[in-house]
C-alpha cells in the first residue's frame, strides 16, 4: 500500500486559552475523496489550514511527501496585490503547467481574467480564488467552502470538474449533495478529536448517531462503576483500608474521568414567533412584467401561492431571483400585470448576505434591538442570555461584536433576530449559507412544521429536496415556470437542471451606409463559432509553437556533440529529459491548434 501523500498526527492547538484541537489527525492517500466534517467552531478551517501549512500547531506532526503539488482555497482569498484577475490565477502556476488554463477557467466561472481585484464582491473575488486552486491540477486539493457564492450552473460544473481530475481532495462544505457526490471517506472534528468513516458523507449522520449512542451506553456503564465504588468507600473500608488504597485512587480516576468528560455539543432551539393566520391566498400574480434597458427579468409570470406552501426559487446568479421575490412581495412594482397579496400577511425577511447588519454592535446588542437585556419574541419577553443558549451562543459571547464572530455563528445570530418576529410570511434569501449540519437539520423541521407560508431563494438542491412544495426556476430571457415538488422533482419534469445565464454582450457599433448607389465588396464577416478564449488561443497557439521548436533546435544542437556524454553524464540526461518535455509541448500544442481551426472554420 502507498504510503499517504499528507499525514497530520496527534495535532493540538489552542486558542485564547481554550483547547480547539486536542489530538487531531489527518491521513489523505493518492486520489483519496475525503470530506471534513463537524459543527460550527469545532476546527474545521484550522486543520485544514495547518493540514496547508499556514497554521502552525502547538504541537504534533505534519508531513507532506516531497516533491508532490499541494493548493489550498481559503474561504476569504485575499486578491489585493495584483493587478487583474488573470495576474492573480496565472500567479499560482509553475513550470510545467497549462499556461491556458487559468484563463479558461475564469471564463467558465463567468469571469473575463480583466477585472481589478479591487473592485469585485466576495462571490468574484471566491471565483477568482477557485480558478486559481484548479488551474495547477496538483496532486492533493484542499477545499473549505468551495461552492459559496456559487449558483446552481457552477456548483454543478464544479462537481463535474472535481469528479474529472486525479488529485486528492479534501472537502468542508455545508451542501449535503455536493459532499454526497464527490466524498469517499469522512474525517468527523468533534471536541477536538477526528473520526475518520472509510465511507462517503451519505453515511456519515447515522454512524455519528451510532457512536452518540454508544458514548451514553458508556458513560452510563461509567457512573453505575462509580456508584458501586462509593458504596464500597462507605462500608467496605474498615481495617483492610491500607491494603485498599488502590481502589481508592481508581475512584478518584473514575470522578475525574466523568467530571472532564466532553458531552456532545447541543443542538440549537429553533422555533418560529408565529402571527394570527393569514388568508388562504397569499400572493397572486397575473402576467407580471419587468425589464431593466433591453433587458427582460420577468415575463409575464403568473402564480398563486397559498399558505402553507413552501416555494423555492432557483436560476443562476443574475437571472432575477432577488427582482421576482421583491415584485411577488410588493416591495417591487411590475411594469405590466398586477401583483394582490392576501389578507392579514406579517412578513419577516432573512437575509442572508447580512447588509443590515451592524459588525460593530455587539451579540446582545443584534438579538434585543438594542433594547436593554431582554429579547421580545412575539408577545413574550425573554433574557438575552437565555435566547443565545437556545442558538448555542456562550454567555461571554454577549458583549462580542458581531464582526468577530464566524460565518456560521453569524447566521445563527440573524437566524434567531428573525424568527423572534411574528410571522406568517418568512422570506429566506439563502437561508443555508454558513449553518452547519445540525442547525440546517432543525431549520428544515422548523419549516416543514411552520404554518405560515415560505418563500426560500437557495442554490442547496438537498435543503429544497426536504423543504419546499414547488419550485420555481429561470428557463432563461425572462421566463420563469412553476413546477410541483422539491429541486429533484422538477429536474424529472424538466429533464435538465439550471442552466448559466448567458452574458449578454454590446452590439458592435454600426457603420453608415455610404451615400448613392455604390455597394461594398467585402463579404460580410462569418460570425466566429469560438470563444474568446479559444479565439486568444487560436492566434498566439502559432508564435508558441515557434518559440518551442527554436528550444527544442537548441537542445538538439547541445545533443549533436558526440562527447556530451562522456564529458557531463548528468547534463546530457537532463537535456534528454527538457527534449521529450518540450516535444510533448510541442505535439499538444499543435493539436489543440488543429482543433481549434477545424472549428473556427466549420
Amino acid at each position: 500500500m502507498a504510503p499517504p501523500l499528507l499525514t497530520l498526527r496527534d495535532v493540538h492547538l489552542t486558542f485564547g486559552g481554550t483547547p480547539l484541537l486536542t489530538g487531531a489527525e489527518l491521513s489523505v492517500g493518492e486520489g483519496e475523496r475525503l470530506c471534513l466534517v463537524g459543527r460550527n467552531g469545532s476546527g474545521k478551517s484550522t486543520l485544514l489550514k495547518i493540514a496547508a501549512g499556514f497554521v502552525e500547531m502547538d504541537s504534533g506532526e505534519r508531513f507532506f511527501q516531497p516533491g508532490r503539488t499541494l493548493r489550498y482555497l481559503p474561504q476569504d482569498p485575499d486578491l489585493s496585490a495584483y493587478a487583474s484577475t488573470l495576474d492573480y490565477v496565472n500567479e499560482g502556476l509553475t513550470e510545467g503547467d497549462d499556461p491556458y488554463r487559468g484563463a479558461y477557467l475564469l471564463e467558465v466561472l463567468g469571469l473575463k481574467g480583466t477585472e481589478d481585484p479591487k473592485a469585485l464582491s466576495g462571490g468574484e473575488a471566491r471565483r477568482a480564488a477557485l480558478a486559481r486552486t484548479l488551474a495547477p491540477e496538483p496532486d492533493v486539493l484542499l477545499l473549505d467552502e468551495p461552492t459559496n457564492h456559487l449558483d446552481l450552473p457552477a456548483i454543478e460544473w464544479l462537481e463535474d470538474e472535481l469528479k474529472g481530475l486525479k488529485s486528492a481532495l479534501v472537502l468542508i462544505s455545508h451542501d449535503r449533495r455536493f459532499l454526497e457526490n464527490l466524498s469517499r471517506s469522512t474525517v468527523w472534528i468533534d471536541r477536538g478529536i477526528s473520526r475518520r468513516l472509510d465511507k462517503g458523507f451519505a453515511h456519515f449522520e447515522a454512524w455519528r448517531d451510532e457512536v452518540f449512542e454508544q458514548e451514553e451506553i458508556d458513560q452510563q456503564k461509567l457512573a453505575q462503576k462509580i456508584k458501586r465504588e462509593e458504596h464500597w468507600m462507605t462500608y467496605g473500608v474498615t481495617a483492610r483500608r491500607k491494603r485498599n488504597m488502590r481502589r481508592v485512587r481508581e475512584l478518584a480516576d473514575l470522578r475525574k474521568q466523568k467530571r472532564e468528560h466532553r458531552g456532545p455539543q447541543g443542538t440549537a432551539k429553533l422555533s418560529a414567533t408565529e402571527a394570527e393566520v393569514s388568508g388562504k391566498l397569499v400572493i397572486e400574480a397575473r402576467t407580471i412584467s419587468k425589464t431593466y434597458g433591453e433587458r427582460t427579468i420577468v415575463k409575464d409570470f403568473s402564480s398563486r401561492i397559498q399558505r402553507g406552501d413552501r416555494v423555492g426559487f432557483v436560476g443562476p446568479n443574475g437571472a432575477g431571483k432577488t427582482t421576482l421575490l421583491k415584485m411577488l412581495t410588493g416591495e417591487l412594482q411590475p411594469d405590466t400585470g398586477s401583483t394582490r397579496l392576501g389578507t392579514n400577511l406579517e412578513m419577516v425577511t432573512l437575509d442572508q448576505k447580512r447588509e443590515n447588519l451592524d459588525l460593530t454592535d455587539t451579540l446582545a446588542s443584534v438579538l434585543t434591538g438594542g433594547r436593554g437585556d431582554m429579547v421580545v419574541i412575539g408577545d413574550e419577553t425573554k433574557h438575552v442570555m437565555s435566547y443565545m443558549k437556545d442558538f448555542l451562543f456562550s454567555p461571554e459571547q454577549a458583549r462580542t461584536p458581531v464582526g468577530v464572530l464566524s460565518g456560521g455563528e453569524r447566521a445563527r445570530a440573524m437566524l434567531a433576530r428573525a424568527l423572534a418576529n411574528k410571522s406568517n410570511l418568512m422570506v429566506l434569501d439563502e437561508p443555508t449559507n454558513d449553518l452547519d449540519l445540525e442547525t440546517l437539520d432543525l431549520l428544515q423541521e422548523l419549516l416543514a412544521d411552520y404554518p405560515g407560508t415560505a418563500l426560500i431563494v437557495s442554490h442547496d438542491r438537498d435543503f429544497l429536496d426536504r423543504v419546499a412544495t414547488s419550485v420555481i426556476v429561470s428557463e432563461g430571457d425572462g421566463v420563469w415556470r412553476e413546477y410541483a415538488g422539491g429541486y429533484s422533482d422538477m429536474l424529472a419534469q424538466r429533464g435538465e437542471g439550471v442552466t448559466a445565464r448567458k452574458v449578454e454582450k454590446a452590439a458592435p457599433a454600426k457603420k453608415e451606409k455610404p451615400s448613392g448607389p455604390a455597394v461594398s465588396s467585402e463579404k460580410p464577416q462569418k460570425k466566429s463559432k469560438l470563444s474568446f478564449t479559444q479565439q486568444h488561443l487560436l492566434k498566439t497557439l502559432p508564435e508558441e509553437i515557434e518559440k518551442l521548436e527554436a528550444k527544442l533546435e537548441a537542445l538538439q544542437a547541445e545533443m549533436n556533440d558526440p562527447q556530451l556524454y562522456v564529458k557531463n553524464p548528468d547534463k546530457f540526461a537532463k537535456i534528454s529529459a527538457q527534449i521529450t518535455e518540450l516535444t510533448e509541448k510541442k505535439d499538444s500544442a499543435e493539436e489543440q491548434w488543429l482543433e481549434l481551426e477545424m472549428l473556427n472554420e466549420g
